[in-house]
């Protein structure tokens, strides 16, 4: 796991349009100073009259070796990569064999080689999390791609005629040629996704480079062209005829899957550890590791909903794996929030990344490396809320006009058991399920902000995924969604930026093309099935852990939102944010206060929503101090 950076400068005649700046050796080296968490073993640099590229290595795999940036034996292309290629071995023997020379043992130069031999559709060759860029020098062309869940972050800018990229935002924000602005469109759609939902980041012309593509920028007349090789789209078998496997072979067909999936995620010239909560996606991956040190994170009392610490050491202890545990404070977990936005680049509304914070520091005191159970309630259909489809099935039968009639009456009364059913039955999946977050409707955002802007509704903007997705049933258009924006934009970003905090590389064997080749095709009867989610999954996993573990309910990762919003501690943290200029700036005083009246247990989203408005305030207080945010 590493640390990527680098510019590619306008063409040599005037470069700086008269105007100083620094030599080009520092401005790489402050990028790569601001990405340094993400690779503390060793700092190398490349740099052409056009080109430069830098890299900070955190050591996994061949670490006296594939050193970074990579240049080819022809010295005209150069390579700095990020993440982990899992069949870079089979790849190796099938470049050998077609006249390919390598240096080095890891799986970097299978990269260099691999563009040499298939070019654009080297992405569609690897097994791996990656982000990479390939400089070739002879064409003045670069090559990027990301893989295809966006497990690995890559961002870039034009500025001023540059093309700049790195890991992290942080990383590019050194640059002299990038002017650091808010794009208030990221905030408007964030109040709603709870995550940064947009290609455009919350920084004004910085862009993501999204998951399952890749893009070719040339220097020569500064164009830029994208494509998208991999789409996350669901396939269900009941949806083909003729399908006949039972739910036996199904589970067979998953269980080695995920078998050969982990099984390669455990490759590494360093030892793996595990991430184990008291569900069945980690719990799963702990029965199937060849490690033996497993972390766990919890707040609260020994025995406590929001402590998962004791499920994980029992099931550890029956595992026969050591458990290694942090309790968290609530002083601690205020206290954390800075660095945690700060980590994240953009701000989240997921109070859980605090959590994920503490749980990494853990783990990297003991291990480089972690395998973790993200993916698996996106590829099997493990929330609750898929379930809704079934739930609902019977009263959309009524008349639309009339659920519609009482969704009004049921809008009117308290908040009562069965008024949300009742208020979601009449709307559309497309009106309803934005993602797994759904925080502030479009007049909702609108009645918060101050400047309004030309920011889509949720549901407009999510309306193109929807129709690539029509025909397949509504819990997998669901999951589509999730798959395209929630995954990625909440899940995989706290993942990997909350790991990376503390230099420790994560791996998700639940995201693997090979274990997606079989999630695809589940049919929907063996995803949920009644108000039981992922049913065949839970089946994959009662065949190597106990029932307790396999059929437990899904927590998600538990945080005592409520006492922490309502406590002494969290009422000075919040007021004393609500207070600042920054929210004088951007919110409606009387909706913040609204916000905070709610605030506390049994309120539904609020909590939640007053989290994603106080994480904002955090994350620009950090970022944009000189503009009056100051941290609040």
């Amino acid at each position: 796991m590493c640390g990527i950076c680098g510019f590619i400068e306008k063409d040599t005649a005037d470069r700086n349009n008269g105007q100083t700046c620094p030599p080009r050796e520092r401005i790489l080296e402050r990028m790569m100073t601001a990405l340094i968490h993400r690779g503390p073993d060793q700092g190398q640099s490349w740099l052409s009259v056009h080109a430069a590229l830098g890299f900070r290595r955190l050591a996994i795999i061949d670490p006296g070796g594939s050193v970074q940036p990579m240049v080819n034996e022809t010295g005209d292309k150069v390579l700095v990569f990020n993440g982990e290629i899992y069949n870079y071995q089979a790849l190796r023997l099938e470049l050998l064999n077609a006249g390919h020379r390598f240096s080095s043992q890891g799986d970097s130069e299978v990269l260099l080689h691999g563009y040499e031999e298939w070019g654009e559709r080297l992405p569609e060759h690897l097994r791996g999390m990656f982000a990479f860029v390939i400089w070739d020098e002879k064409a003045r062309t670069l090559f990027a791609a990301r893989d295809p869940f966006g497990i690995k972050p890559l961002y870039y800018t034009i500025a001023d005629g540059q093309f700049i990229f790195a890991s992290e935002i942080k990383g590019i924000l050194p640059h002299p040629a990038c002017e650091k602005r808010m794009n208030p469109e990221a905030l408007e759609q964030y109040l709603s996704f709870q995550y940064s939902v947009l290609e455009d980041t919350f920084f004004q012309g910085i862009r993501r480079l999204l998951p399952g593509h890749c893009l070719t920028w040339r220097q020569s007349d500064s164009s830029l062209s994208s494509k998208r090789y991999f789409s996350p789209m669901p396939a269900p078998a009941d949806m083909e005829k003729g399908n006949a496997k039972s739910e036996k072979e199904w589970i067979d067909e998953l269980d080695k899957a995920i078998e050969d999936s982990v099984k390669a995620h455990m490759i590494a010239d360093v030892e793996v550890g595990t991430f184990l909560s008291g569900g069945v996606d980690s719990s799963l991956i702990a029965a199937k590791f060849s490690g033996d040190k497993t972390f766990t994170v919890g707040y609260g009392k020994e025995d406590g909903y929001y402590n998962e610490i004791p499920l994980a050491r029992e099931l550890a202890e029956k595992l026969q794996l050591e458990q290694h545990n942090k309790r968290i404070s609530e002083k601690e977990f205020w206290e954390a929030v800075p660095e945690v936005m700060y980590h994240m680049d953009e701000p989240s509304g997921d109070s859980s990344a605090v959590a994920l914070y503490f749980l990494s520091r853990e783990a990297a005191r003991h291990v480089r490396v972690v395998v973790s159970g993200e993916g698996a309630d996106e590829l099997f259909g493990g929330y609750c809320i898929y379930c809704e489809p079934q739930s609902l099935h019977l009263y959309q039968k009524l008349p639309k006009s009339l659920r519609k009639r009482i969704a009004r009456i049921a809008g009117r009364l308290p908040n009562v058991r069965g008024r949300s059913f009742l208020m979601r039955g009449a709307m559309s999946l497309e009106e309803r399920f934005i993602g797994n977050a759904n925080l502030f409707t479009a007049d909702e955002r609108r009645k918060l902000l101050k400047c309004r802007t030309k920011a889509l509704s949720p549901q407009t903007f999510l309306a193109g995924d929807y129709e690539d997705a029509e025909k397949l049933d509504e819990a997998s258009r669901m999951q589509y969604i999730d798959l395209l924006h929630w995954l990625p934009g909440d899940i995989l970003q706290k993942a990997d930026r909350m790991s990376m905090a503390h230099s420790l590389e994560l791996r998700v064997p639940y995201l693997d093309r090979e274990v997606f080749g079989v999630a695809r095709r589940l049919p929907a009867r063996y995803k949920q099935k009644g108000q039981v989610s992922k049913y065949l999954f839970r089946k994959v996993a009662g065949k190597h852990l106990p029932e307790s573990s396999s059929n437990r309910k899904k927590l998600g990762f538990p945080v005592p939102l409520g006492h922490f919003l309502t406590s002494e501690m969290g009422t000075e943290a919040i007021r004393r944010a609500f207070d600042s200029p920054a929210a004088e700036r951007f919110f409606n005083r009387d909706a913040l206060e609204e916000l905070l009246a709610g605030r506390g247990f049994g309120r539904g989203n609020t909590n939640r929503k007053l989290w994603a408005v106080y994480a904002f305030l955090i994350w620009y207080g950090i970022y944009f101090p000189e503009e009056g945010g100051g941290r609040p």
